[in-house]
């Protein structure tokens, strides 16, 4: 018979007797990186400090009075109130104090700096989850709209504190930024309402001055097409109204842009001269309030006046006299600045917390621009309905000039009352919204369920650890018996010879060796598995022990 190639030989198929014979001849490559997974996974899962998480629970408390009665003058989102009391609370300079107060991560501040460790705090350790629906005490069937906080952390009782803490300051800032929203509403429908009780006194003082003029030759009634005039004028006062609204959600929007900018030029830059900025963000900040506030009158005035009116045009000097007054404190501040060639590259927290405020400000400034469209296109439309008015009127040219003024002034009066009846419904309805925000009755958040000191850690998983560290081994080891099985070309039984000779057996003669050679080689291998089995076995008892000691 021919010999033939090792590589060309197709091995045959393996039954369960060859398995058991692969695992008896590799027990060792098999045994060996399973003791060593477990005893890594052990050494792994009791090393790993363990983490516990305390959470509280705060809840959403609705108004006490009804909607109906007393309608909110705050229409933000409950989720959106608390994303923005987020980035209040969980800022870098809170989270510092945070830090400093209870001591934590020690051994983190030696390697890294603090601003890696806040931003670690505030993306792995502190949890914050949405607004959503909890059952108020457990197996009842009333549930309440709610969201969670937690913390982590390698002590239990510190995790606890820090997040009592967080819940109070959640709850702090949002009655604050409440109070703020709310009484700055109500002060700028207060201010709408003064206008209309302006303009409503003006309006009656006219038209009772021309029932004293013309005493007895008054109209004794209105024409038909005042009836007409009355349906537009009651459009106009609607497209008023939302003219008004709109003003009042544009100015809330530039409160926030101002707040925005203002923390955006407040923004230090640790490698930046903080004298100089600190003087010329000052003189341009309280420059731009009054260039704002200027502004603003401007445009209320434009709304009622022409503008050949003393009123507005004093607005518009004054207004050009504090952009000229700006611009030199620009140039004198550009003037003043030092050359600084070397100077520090921007600091990367200074540079990421600038281009927050910088998308929040494009944010609202498109917001305003909208806002700017919605009020172009309600001044048309209110355009057109004076045009509509003036088409009723030019039927009256007809009429005495008296019965014209006078059911002009009696329109005129008609309309700054009812603007004035608005404003005041308005300016009640915000006021007693305030008023229950201060008496701590509109919508507010509590502890529905107060941080708990946990029991049972997190992390790590150590039970999951050892499982998959053994199973790895398991697997590992089978590996290695299957590469070494493939790669031994000898034959091991007599099926293999059977197999691969095509040759009858007529016996087999067992391997003969040296019974003191056996014997010492298998004391070296018991003695080799022996220290190692021993050796891991220490190991893993310091890793345990070494965790007791220290969880203790």
């Amino acid at each position: 018979m021919a010999p033939q190639d090792a590589l060309s030989v197709v091995r045959r198929s393996l039954d369960i007797e060859d398995y058991i014979g692969i695992v008896r001849r590799h027990k060792a490559w098999i045994f060996g990186p399973t003791f060593a997974g477990l005893v890594i996974s052990v050494v792994v899962a009791f090393l790993w400090p363990d983490t516990y998480m305390s959470t509280a629970r705060i809840r959403v408390v609705p108004p006490q009075v009804p909607e109906a009665y007393v309608p909110p003058n705050i229409t933000t989102d409950m989720q959106a109130r608390v994303n923005g009391l987020t980035q209040v609370i969980l800022n870098r300079a809170s989270l510092t104090t945070l830090i400093n107060k209870y001591q934590l991560y020690k051994k983190e501040l030696t390697r890294v700096p603090m601003d890696d460790v806040v931003e670690n705090m505030r993306k792995s350790d502190i949890h914050l989850g949405a607004v959503e629906n909890f059952a108020q005490s457990v197996g009842g069937p009333q549930r309440v709209p709610a969201f969670v906080i937690g913390f982590s952390y390698s002590n239990r009782f510190i995790a606890q504190k820090v997040t009592e803490e967080l819940a109070a300051s959640f709850i702090t800032e949002s009655m604050r930024e409440q109070e703020q929203q709310s009484l700055g509403t109500t002060d700028f429908l207060k201010t709408q309402l003064d206008d209309a009780k302006h303009r409503l006194d003006d309006a009656e003082q006219q038209l009772q001055a021309f029932r004293t003029h013309n005493l007895g030759h008054l109209p004794d009634q209105i024409q038909s097409n005042y009836s007409q005039i009355n349906a537009i004028q009651a459009q106009m006062i609607n497209v008023d109204s939302q003219m008004g609204r709109a003003q009042q959600e544009k100015m809330q929007l530039e409160g926030e842009l101002r707040i925005q900018r203002q923390q955006l030029s407040t923004l230090k830059d640790p490698n930046a001269d903080p004298v100089m900025i600190e003087q010329r963000n000052d003189k341009l900040l309280q420059k731009d309030r009054e260039i704002q506030y200027v502004e603003t009158q401007l445009a209320a005035l434009r709304e009622r006046y022409r503008e050949t009116y003393p009123d507005v045009q004093n607005a518009v000097n004054q207004l050009a006299a504090l952009k000229k007054q700006r611009e030199e404190i620009v140039k004198e501040a550009a003037n003043r600045k030092p050359d600084s060639p070397h100077a520090l590259p921007p600091n990367p927290v200074y540079e990421r917390d600038r281009r927050t405020l910088e998308a929040n400000t494009q944010r609202l400034e498109s917001a305003i621009q909208a806002k700017d469209m919605e009020i172009g296109t309600l001044k048309k439309e209110s355009a057109q309905l004076t045009e509509s008015l003036k088409s009723y009127q030019v039927r009256l040219e007809g009429t005495p000039l008296g019965e014209k003024e006078y059911s002009q002034l009696v329109a005129d009066a008609q309309l700054a009352r009812a603007q004035y009846e608005l404003a005041d419904k308005k300016a009640s309805q915000s006021k007693e919204a305030s008023s229950l925000m201060s008496r701590q009755q509109g919508e507010r958040l509590t502890i529905l369920d107060p941080a708990n000191v946990p029991q049972t850690h997190t992390e790590p998983k150590r039970p999951f650890i050892v499982s998959v560290g053994a199973g790895l081994g398991v697997l590992l080891g089978l590996v290695l018996a299957g590469i070494r099985e493939v790669k031994d070309t000898s034959l091991k039984n007599l099926k293999d010879v059977r197999a691969y000779t095509q040759l009858p057996i007529l016996g087999s003669i067992p391997l003969l060796e040296n019974d003191l050679v056996v014997r010492r080689r298998r004391r070296l291998s018991w003695l080799a598995w022996a220290t190692a089995c021993l050796v891991g076995i220490m190991i893993m008892s310091s890793s345990v022990a070494y965790y007791y000691m220290t969880k203790s």
